[in-house]
């Protein structure tokens, strides 16, 4: 196991959580007047604070125990505890690549932790030789790594992101968003094999509950504890638990949706490789895709101004454009738009 007390910041270690009455009884418990809330109304009581079914319907589908989850408020308050609990404002650093989830810099920006960022490579893929010097950097605390990659889409090679695992002594977070939309083992699985693993998975895409915020982190027990220890009491809502709950229950629907939009991103990418204003479909194991096309900023608005909205990646990767596939419908009018602008 890689030495917490060493990554963690002293303040974490020493921080007593708070506790509410609900962390201490069981099942038995029948009359709760401990939290000061009305006894009347429907959504009148706090959340279950350690989701515990939650939990166990998640370490049931990915074979690990429910102590090495943690639920969060989306993915972003997975990122977001990641840099407070091992990085010093003001003196420790996370890493990662680009072009890349932006989310990873806003949080260290908003946590005071100076964000370094190194280019992939042209097939967007991780620059080993160029990371090797930053690795024994003792304020490189933490590395987002991304994939399939957003917005490129893209898996990352395995034998780069081993080699980032076994030469870093700090902890890699490996941001799995849409590893439900590829063929990919998860690294869920190897777990085990890297102490100094988080992977981050949301319900926010395939899961189809992106209004419901529901993020979940995957890491040694010990780390994992860390997590639960600094977050909020009562982070992810009752609602918001059921819905989690609910759509894991019913694993058949994540497998008929996936497959739609698997069937619907092939169609879409055969359709934009005929347009004319089309330089390149890149691959994709996501739910989107990656588009060159001319002129991407004046594309932008013309789609925009057809009431179509996409996202402008052209900052990240000149002349990108990233589509989300979406119904057969909504695809279908993207594409009859899109033919029309050839024209």
């Amino acid at each position: 196991m890689i030495d917490l007390q060493k990554l963690a910041r002293p303040e974490i270690l020493a921080l007593q959580p708070y506790r509410s009455a609900r962390d201490e009884y069981d099942d038995r418990a029948t009359v709760f007047l401990d939290a000061n809330e009305t006894p009347y109304g429907q959504l009148n009581r706090y959340p279950d604070p350690w989701q515990r079914q939650l939990k166990t319907l998640l370490a049931d589908r990915q074979g690990v125990r429910p102590a090495n989850i943690f639920i969060g408020n989306g993915s972003d308050e997975v990122i977001d505890l990641a840099l407070r609990i091992f990085c010093r404002p003001g003196q420790d650093k996370a890493l990662t690549f680009y072009p890349g989830y932006s989310m990873y810099g806003v949080s260290a920006a908003f946590n005071g932790v100076e964000f370094l960022q190194l280019a992939l490579t042209p097939d967007f893929q991780l620059d080993t030789v160029r990371l090797s010097p930053y690795l024994a950097d003792n304020q490189l605390k933490l590395i987002f790594l991304c994939s399939p990659n957003n917005p490129t889409g893209n898996l990352l090679n395995p034998t780069d992101v081993e080699f980032v695992l076994n030469r870093f002594s700090g902890l890699v977070v490996l941001d799995e968003a849409y590893i439900e939309f590829s063929e990919a083992e998860s690294w869920v699985a190897r777990l085990a094999q890297y102490p100094n693993l988080i992977v981050s998975q949301t319900l926010s895409k395939a899961w189809g509950l992106a209004a419901a915020r529901v993020g979940v982190a995957y890491a040694h027990e010990e780390i994992m504890a860390l997590f639960n220890k600094v977050k909020p009491p009562y982070n992810v809502s009752t609602l918001n638990q059921q819905a989690a709950i609910a759509a894991l229950q019913r694993p058949d629907v994540l497998a008929r949706n996936r497959q739609a939009v698997l069937e619907e991103k092939e169609r879409v990418a055969a359709a934009l490789q005929q347009l004319a204003l089309v330089k390149k479909v890149y691959p994709s194991e996501a739910n989107f895709l990656l588009v060159e096309v001319q002129e991407a900023d004046r594309l932008y608005k013309q789609l925009l101004a057809r009431g179509i909205v996409v996202r402008n990646r052209n900052s990240l990767v000149p002349d990108c454009l990233r589509l989300t596939i979406g119904t057969p419908a909504e695809n279908t009018r993207l594409i009859n738009a899109l033919n029309e602008l050839s024209e």
